[in-house]
């Protein structure tokens, strides 16, 4: 790897379901590469409580301010002389969560088209990262991940939500068309297991510095 590869700032996001460990693992490879870590917002959000109460009424107005807010993150991360690691993605959110909502009749279509018209209108004006690390898990480490962390306008996740969410996911994924690499967490432990946490970080590593990068 030459001097130039190591010192290249790098621009790496984390995806995956609901519970699937992303902001954990954007954290801990912050911390590892020295680089900044960029969190997915929830705690400010003025319609997430409000949605999981009443979807159908709440799904387009969140679905825009997600939107919005990580536009203008996504924005403010390239315009930043710094490697950094992004917790979430814009592109989950039209390819995930707005799909879902419409394909559940939770978001109209009149809705779903002004969605879908203003994020292919703004992405084209964004740089996608590097690379793209994509969490797979089953829907009981889903489960179990979002209890532990106790966040209460969570409890009303309905499992169904999150089996149609995985499957959107893999459509996704399967399409996306720039670097990735996908991790199979329903069986290691990478907060609480170092060897595990140096596996995945390896993969990353070979990625971003491997010999022809």
């Amino acid at each position: 790897m030459s001097e130039d590869n190591k010192q290249k700032t790098r621009f790496i996001a984390i995806a995956g379901n609901i519970g699937a460990g992303k902001s954990s693992l954007t954290g801990l490879l912050a911390k590892h590469f020295k680089w900044q870590a960029y969190y997915e917002s929830v705690d400010d959000n003025p319609y997430l409580s409000d949605f999981y109460e009443d979807m159908r009424r709440w799904s387009f107005n969140l679905q825009i301010y997600f939107l919005s807010s990580r536009f203008k993150k996504h924005k403010e991360m390239l315009n930043k002389q710094t490697s950094l690691v992004q917790d979430r993605t814009i592109y989950e959110d039209a390819e995930i969560f707005a799909k879902n909502l419409n394909d559940m009749g939770l978001m109209s279509e009149r809705d779903y088209k002004n969605y879908r018209a203003l994020f292919n209108e703004m992405t084209t004006y964004l740089q996608p990262p590097d690379l793209l690390v994509y969490l797979r898990a089953q829907v009981p480490t889903l489960v179990r991940q979002i209890q532990q962390r106790g966040r209460k306008y969570e409890n009303t996740i309905r499992i169904d939500y999150l089996e149609r969410l995985n499957l959107l996911y893999e459509d996704w994924i399967d399409r996306y068309p720039y670097e990735k690499l996908i991790i199979d967490t329903d069986d290691i432990d990478y907060v609480n297991k170092q060897e595990d946490l140096g596996k995945v970080i390896d993969l990353v590593d070979q990625r971003l510095f491997g010999l022809f990068n």
